[in-house]
């Protein structure tokens, strides 16, 4: 019987569920991969079939482990779970960051990593206290993209700002703000986005540059995922990342 249980936050490992993020951290992060689970009738399945044969050729350890795959994934249909050591990143200090202070979602951690990766952004930042970016679910909303970026842990945005000096930060929010489309951005830059409900700190609200994205008065505000898409678009295409 797998000794591997439900995803424990307090742990160091984690789990990749379903056969596509698992490929990706194969593909990306190899060195993280500690097992693969499989169920028995993986081998009807041919991206699982290519999975089992890439981690056997690479001496990954894999197991049958029907049970344990429903206790971690909570689904019948999930052929596979790739079980990986959590890890934290040096973002690069020569490329644009995102910031995500206190976000508290896991699916828009997911969607905000897949979009990040389709702009240019490859490094996120995560201010504490934070979502759990290694919960299977945010590991799932982002397809494996997750396993594509540098992500860094920091316990609060002052400890961000001083490891990285020469980066300029653009607070997305609504005061103290000018049009996202105003902005001309130069340099390095820090796009940097509050928590779901509640943004950003009000010490966050009255320094430095102020980005607001404009929207119609028939909605109170954009859900978080989709404003740092539109902040992210804007910004690569500025920046032509």
């Amino acid at each position: 019987m797998s000794k591997f249980g439900k995803y424990d936050k307090n742990e160091s490992i984690a789990y990749a569920c379903g056969v596509f993020p698992a490929m990706e951290l194969l593909n990306r992060r190899p060195a993280c991969i500690r097992a693969l689970l499989v169920r028995p009738e993986s081998m009807r399945n041919e991206g699982a079939c290519s999975l089992i044969q890439r981690c056997r050729q690479d001496g990954i350890y894999v197991e049958e482990a029907p049970k344990a795959i429903a206790r971690i994934s909570g689904k019948e249909n999930c052929y596979a779970v790739a079980v990986f050591e959590k890890f934290s990143d040096v973002l690069n200090a020569d490329r644009p960051h995102v910031v995500l202070h206190n976000i508290a979602d896991m699916g828009n951690f997911g969607t905000i990593v897949r979009t990040c990766l389709g702009f240019g952004f490859d490094d996120i930042a995560l201010i504490r206290p934070c979502v759990d970016a290694f919960d299977p679910k945010a590991v799932r909303a982002s397809m494996g993209a997750l396993f594509s970026v540098r992500l860094a842990f920091f316990d609060s945005f002052e400890a961000y700002a001083q490891a990285y000096r020469a980066h300029t930060p653009y607070f997305f929010r609504l005061r103290n703000a000018q049009d996202l489309y105003d902005t001309v951005p130069d340099g390095l830059v820090s796009l940097v986005f509050g928590n779901e409900s509640s943004g950003l700190p009000d010490t966050l609200c009255q320094t430095g540059n102020g980005v607001r994205i404009r929207h119609s008065d028939r909605i109170d505000s954009l859900n978080l995922s989709i404003a740092v898409g539109v902040g992210a678009a804007y910004f690569s295409r500025m920046l032509g990342l």
